[in-house]
């Protein structure tokens, strides 16, 4: 059974606790590299990272050293070993092994006795140093060219299948990625990524590819110019044909857009009027996601947002006061906000609670009294 991330950052850190490597198995593109450094941040543990499918056998046993040894009076060569070894064997860290199942069976036998024993060629890894690795095989592994796990082999892992929640990489770009593709891919979710076959030589999205996407856009400057041509030809080199024509169509209305800084910065309510309950949730979902109240609100701000508030549809501005009571923000917004719309704020709740009395009277209603 397949768990999302959020699930893998509570689970890994007690497996790996006990010193049990622990074994991610997913699509391509999905983060899996990701969610180890961020396992590794909360266990405060610096990440070593060797990509197994690029690493040789001499990777594992060293270089000869120019220092011999000499066992029963005749000389040995001695093999002395490459940093990253020496680090996980000299000071806590996380091994990380990337596409254990596309490294060679030399490479995956040392990688084998780590995760058996502990040690390699001698050397024995530091008590408190944990071994991760991430592979695209499992349920997805007829999909790649990688070489499959035998039993033995996948006996010494605690093996995760991870499928991550769309809510997963909306949670985490909305630190990283701009507005405007936080925005794209929260109403056009089937474009995050490719689940289905996939065609040979042809490109699809996948959440790797719309974080390069957004880093090119930066870079280019992109999302502060109307080159629409740029951003077609771009975005379809990262994230395919379909995914690109709907991005573009997508930033065309968006220029046109109310954000969360025409509101609170602005005050520019009248924007709005033509808005139904959609239009005013996702507002309100693009203020939660900003984070903007994690701090305290201006005066002026502060102003706006109760005008807003006024205006909105009853549950909307629910969604929008519990929101700001319960983001984990500044609690001083709170208090500062019930003032100017007590008022309104007491209505809608005496009309919630009235509307539950009234279905609760419709469900104790006997038919034949009708």
């Amino acid at each position: 059974m397949a768990i999302d991330f959020k699930s893998f950052n509570k689970t890994a850190p007690l497996i790996l606790k006990s010193k049990f490597p622990v074994l991610l198995r997913g699509r391509h593109g999905v983060g899996k590299s990701q969610v180890i450094y961020q396992v590794a941040k909360n266990l405060r543990l610096p990440v070593v990272e060797r990509r197994a499918s690029q690493m040789t056998e001499g990777d594992l046993l060293g270089i000869p050293s120019p220092d011999g040894i000499s066992i029963n009076g005749e000389q040995a060569s001695k093999f002395r070993p490459f940093d990253w070894l020496v680090q996980a064997c000299t000071e806590p860290v996380v091994l990380f092994f990337d596409e254990v199942d596309r490294a060679t069976i030399e490479v995956r036998q040392g990688i084998f006795e780590l995760t058996d024993s502990r040690k390699l060629a001698g050397w024995h890894l530091h008590e408190d140093t944990v071994i991760c690795a991430a592979i695209n095989g499992g349920e997805h592994g007829s999909q790649y060219q990688v070489g499959e796990m035998d039993p033995a082999e996948l006996d010494r892992w605690a093996t995760f299948d991870v499928e991550p929640s769309i809510e997963d990489w909306l949670d985490w770009a909305k630190d990283n990625v701009d507005e405007l593709i936080w925005d794209f891919i929260n109403h056009n979710r089937p474009h995050l990524e490719h689940l289905d076959d996939f065609e040979p030589n042809k490109v699809y999205p996948s959440r790797r590819s719309w974080d390069r996407l957004n880093t090119t856009f930066q870079e280019a400057g992109l999302f502060d110019e109307s080159d629409s041509s740029a951003m077609f030809n771009i975005a379809s080199v990262f994230v395919g044909f379909e995914a690109a024509v709907s991005l573009c169509d997508f930033v065309k209305k968006h220029r046109q857009v109310v954000t969360v800084s025409d509101i609170l910065v602005d005050g520019k309510i009248e924007l709005t009027d033509d808005f139904g309950i959609n239009d005013h949730t996702a507002i309100v979902e693009k203020m939660e996601a900003s984070g903007i109240f994690n701090d305290l609100l201006p005066p002026e701000s502060l102003d706006n947002l109760s005008v807003y508030f006024k205006v909105l549809p009853s549950e909307v501005a629910m969604k929008l006061w519990y929101s700001l009571a319960s983001s984990g923000g500044d609690i001083q917004n709170t208090i500062n906000l019930h003032p100017k719309i007590k008022k309104e704020l007491v209505a809608m709740l005496t009309d919630i609670e009235a509307q539950e009395v009234e279905a609760v009277d419709v469900e104790e209603t006997n038919p034949e009294d009708l």
